[in-house]
């Protein structure tokens, strides 16, 4: 398995920076973790239209899933012709979308361009070679899911948005790269309910699930990362 670091900034981008998207990829089949702003142009250098097997989207929170509003101009007006990926969406999803489609557009323009289904919670289903599951986290009021990706015995953890949880440890357990947001200085910087990790939050849900790599994200441009953490950024391709 391999993955390919598309767009990490918070929810402001980082100096010249996507935000989140997270290319996996194993024996033919790509997924696309999410798919923020500034995503699609990246993907778009490698290839004239990206055609990868399925996006999954963690939550609604904007940063992680408003490229797919040019994805659907873009298919309907410029590049036809490509079978549409699978589109996975949290729970109450698709009507989340016709919603939002409704006010940027008319409300069936993303399911004419995606062929759009909704996951269960902590239920496995599978794309290709690649096997998710998705994990609720805590993230403010939204709901948000970390994804749990599994092929030819790796194991990537994607923690998406979230606070401390219990549920981190399970989603990251025994993780061959746990890729993990730390987007605040510290947790006196955060809300209530909580929505976002610190680093060393991030290091020690990593301990606690065991993983054996973990891969720091979300994080803000203008924060220091203390020396001996691997911090992930645009472009970077690695081995799971």
């Amino acid at each position: 398995m391999k993955l390919t670091v598309i767009g990490c900034s918070p929810a402001w981008p980082n100096p010249g920076g996507a935000q989140s998207g997270y290319l996996v990829e194993s024996d033919g089949t790509r997924v696309l973790l999410d798919c923020g702003p500034g995503v699609l142009a990246r993907l778009r250098e490698a290839e004239p239209w990206p055609t990868p097997d399925a996006i999954v989207i963690s939550h609604f929170h904007l940063d992680h899933w408003g490229d797919l509003v040019p994805w659907v101009w873009g298919s309907m007006f410029q590049a036809g012709g490509h079978t549409p990926p699978a589109l996975w969406l949290p729970p109450g999803g698709r009507a989340a979308l016709a919603d939002h489609g409704s006010r940027l557009g008319f409300a069936s323009m993303f399911e004419q361009v995606f062929a759009a289904r909704e996951y269960a919670p902590q239920a496995p289903f599978a794309v290709g070679a690649l096997t998710l599951t998705m994990a609720p986290m805590l993230h403010y009021r939204m709901p948000a899911y970390g994804a749990r990706v599994e092929a030819g015995g790796a194991t990537l953890a994607y923690s998406a948005d979230t606070g401390p949880t219990d549920a981190l440890s399970e989603l990251g357990r025994d993780a061959d790269l746990f890729l993990c947001e730390a987007t605040l200085r510290d947790a006196a910087a955060d809300g209530v309910p909580r929505g976002h990790l610190c680093a060393a939050e991030a290091v020690a849900a990593a301990q606690r699930a065991g993983a054996r790599r973990l891969l720091i994200t979300h994080r803000p441009y203008e924060l220091p990362l203390d020396e001996g953490l691997e911090l992930a950024y645009d472009g970077l391709e690695t081995p799971v």
